[in-house]
């Protein structure tokens, strides 16, 4: 008997419906000819909690850290009994196993996991689905692969798995010892994704609170040109009191050129024309889609998620949805026309794009070299009926289906203008964009551009019919928001100091994965670190404090991120071992780093602002939010639950239901 062990109930009846033989339902599996297909229940195993390696463990105490396994153990989750039951009976009959584990790092470990705690020897194939439609399942079948050629994906997922346990366990249960001696009585969580991203958010807040702003001033002067009018701006010389930016300090040397401008003549001192061809944007990854769709929809990372989950198991409009990839395979470049006419075209406003679409053309986005474990969202080409949907699928679909759609619309080319003028020995300048070509820029709502200039040629004479000195002053920055955070933590490089290293995280996929940036944010409110202010996301005198306590490195993004390289070298034939021995060399520094009496001056001075009630991000605060963090590396690709949870080892079933398990950290 052929045994298919997939991640979720969805995949699995979409792999038996693409059987040659019809499928009957039997308790937790499905039967199909000669082939039976069960599945998992997101992650059905964690990592055991630490009084599973040594009873003394089960109270908190500092003289056990690091804690550190010599033989690591895994446990069943209480509500996954049942099914894990129910694997291990079929496995018993089995003698082949097809991996149908979703198509990324966490989907590796999910399963076979399981396949390894149940003792199963035989030969395991792997299968690998990225679209639940009926055709592309057939597909896969017919493409099974050796599972040992995903041995290294799966030894970097378990390293992932025990290095955030070690982390997790270890730093949580330090600060939550030193917070009781400071007062507090709740788990101090620390992950080694969710502590650096609350440090963005922390010393954005800083920088706002202790923004001074002060005032500059800016000249411009209305020209007549032969073709036209048009403004330009001064120019300020190197002589002028000026800001690291340029800016004018003083009001006085503005004042004086304005009164002597008006009915002026000076001459154009230099054009330079470009025309610009701009490819359209890709089709998203999922950070990219959550990006977009909170500017334009107001949606948070995790309503993305939950949508995009929906609309790809429940509905199957779209493809795999939590990919890090902006590129689709060659192959699927022959079926994309058929499919989008066959999806699209019952919808008003998508039929309109099918109408200007040039489905001959061939876009960037088709490379087959830039295409890893998955590729971008896409439609399955299933019809659309909004109807169907709610409001806000039908918005996130639309989204997909137009950066797909934009691949078959020639480049948006424009001319873009930069101008100088001299006059009374003066610079000034100005800019504008003309429009040649809009290709595919009618299917987006953008920003309004620079209007076009007017003709204008080198050495002609201008004329000053009016100008202005305006007073401007100095804004302090935004603080984050959904789409501005995920997209920092996609973008890490660009808040780290130190150019070495952030040359080598310029190659890196960042803070968190796809699926798991949404659920870092949730999990960062559900524990009291941060707030919702309207679409703000702001830092709480309990998050503040907590960074302000732990070491400088714990709070910033450079080690996780390079975490994540070394992840990935394992996951090229990488060894694990020296990557953990390091941790733990680590590990007792960071321990030993844990000072209460920092921690009660870090509380006592933290500014921020106050955490939301309890029932409006889970559990609750003290034990109860500490119950919740306990229960994170339960959730799919978590560490364990010992990770972060009271001394009396209880857990809080409200918290383990509170989200649907994520794949990824707790991190």
């Amino acid at each position: 008997m052929r045994l298919i062990i997939a991640e979720k109930p969805s995949l699995a009846r979409a792999i038996a419906e693409a059987l040659p033989a019809p499928a009957h339902k039997k308790d937790g599996y499905l039967v199909a000819g000669d082939t039976q297909v069960t599945w998992c229940l997101g992650h059905l195993l964690e990592q055991a909690p630490p009084d599973a390696y040594d009873p003394a463990y089960k109270p908190w105490r500092r003289d056990h850290l690091p804690i550190v396994p010599t033989r690591w153990k895994l446990s069943p989750r209480p509500k996954a009994r049942g099914q894990l039951a129910v694997i291990r009976a079929r496995l018993k009959q089995a003698d082949h196993v097809v991996h149908a584990g979703d198509p990324d790092r966490e989907g590796q470990l999910l399963v076979q996991e399981v396949i390894e705690y149940l003792g199963f020897k035989g030969p395991v194939s792997r299968l690998l689905i990225s679209d639940l439609n009926l055709p592309a399942v057939r597909r896969s079948l017919s493409r099974l692969e050796d599972n040992r050629h995903y041995a290294p994906l799966y030894q970097a997922a378990q390293t992932r798995s025990r290095a955030d346990w070690l982390y997790g366990i270890n730093l949580t249960r330090a600060w939550t010892l030193i917070g009781r001696q400071a007062g507090h009585d709740g788990v101090l969580s620390v992950g080694r994704v969710q502590t650096p991203v609350l440090g963005l958010v922390v010393r954005r807040d800083e920088d706002i609170r202790h923004f001074v702003p002060y005032p500059f001033y800016v000249l411009w002067a209305e020209l007549r040109v032969q073709a036209g009018n048009l403004r330009a701006w001064w120019v300020p010389g190197e002589s002028q009191r000026l800001d690291d930016k340029g800016r004018l300090l003083d009001r006085a040397p503005a004042e004086t050129l304005q009164q002597r401008l008006l009915g002026s003549e000076g001459h154009v001192s230099s054009v330079d024309s470009r025309d610009r061809r701009q490819p359209a944007p890709l089709p998203y990854s999922l950070s990219a889609l959550q990006v977009d769709a909170a500017r334009r929809h107001g949606l948070s990372a995790k309503a993305v998620l939950d949508i995009c989950q929906r609309l790809y198991e429940r509905h199957q409009l779209i493809t795999y949805p939590r990919s890090d990839c902006r590129y689709l395979p060659q192959e699927h470049l022959s079926l994309a026309p058929g499919q989008l006419r066959q999806a699209l075209a019952g919808d008003p406003v998508m039929a309109g794009w099918l109408t200007h679409a040039d489905f001959s053309l061939r876009s960037r986005a088709w490379n087959d070299k830039q295409v890893g474990a998955h590729h971008a969202l896409a439609p399955t080409g299933k019809v659309f009926d909004a109807a169907r949907l709610s409001g806000q699928e039908a918005d996130v679909y639309r989204l997909i289906a137009r950066n797909v759609m934009a691949q078959f619309y020639p480049p948006l080319v424009t001319r873009e203008v930069k101008a100088e003028f001299v006059i009374l020995d003066e610079r000034f300048r100005a800019a504008g964009q003309q429009v040649l070509s809009p290709g595919w820029k009618p299917l987006f709502t953008t920003r309004d551009e620079a209007p076009p200039l007017p003709a204008l040629q080198e050495g002609e004479t201008c004329r000053v019919e009016a100008a202005e000195v305006e007073d401007r002053e100095t804004r302090p920055p935004e603080p984050f928001n959904d789409a501005s955070l995920i997209k920092a933590m996609m973008n890490i490089a660009r808040y780290v100091d130190d150019p070495e290293v952030r040359k080598t995280l310029r190659d890196t996929d960042g803070l968190g994965t796809e699926a798991t940036r949404a659920g870092i944010i949730e999990t960062l409110i559900e524990r009291g670190y941060l707030v919702r202010q309207s679409k703000a996301l702001r830092a709480t005198r309990l998050g503040v404090a907590l960074i302000h306590s732990l070491p400088e490195a714990v709070g910033r993004p450079e080690r996780t991120a390079l975490w994540e390289q070394r992840l990935d070298a394992i996951a090229n034939q990488g060894d694990p071992a020296p990557f953990l021995e390091a941790l733990v060399r680590d590990l007792h520094g960071l321990v030993g780093a844990a000072d209460s009496q920092r921690l009660t001056q870090a509380m006592a001075n933290a500014q921020g602002e106050d955490a939301a009630p309890a029932r409006t991000r889970g559990k609750g605060r003290s034990g109860n939010r500490g119950k919740a963090a306990s229960t994170t590396r339960r959730r799919r690709g978590g560490a364990s639950s010992g990770s972060s949870g009271s001394s009396s080892g209880s857990s809080s079933k409200r918290s383990r239901a509170a989200r649907k398990p994520s794949k990824g950290e707790n991190r």
